[in-house]
């Protein structure tokens, strides 16, 4: 059960990266990049989890998923203080 949780998770999040980059493209927000690529990050992030607890439960991929995890918040934070447009 709990694979089944950790990649609809992961799924979830890479559809909301989709969606946040189309709509990126069509409109030209800038927010919506900054929002689409924190969740390519959290992407990121889901699928490390899935491979740490479930392909690799041996391997400790916690400082992976850290990394991940603030390269994501990072993007957003840049984008929500320092974007111009």
């Amino acid at each position: 059960m709990v694979q089944v949780i950790y990649s609809l998770c992961t799924l979830t999040s890479i559809a909301c990266a989709f969606l946040l980059l189309r709509g990126y493209a069509h409109n030209r927000f800038r927010l919506l990049l900054w929002s689409g690529l924190c969740f390519v990050g959290f992407s990121i992030n889901n699928l490390l989890v899935v491979m740490d607890q479930i392909f690799f439960p041996t391997a400790d991929l916690y400082a992976w998923r850290l990394t991940a995890s603030l390269c994501a918040i990072v993007l957003l934070l840049y984008g929500l203080i320092w974007d111009d447009a």
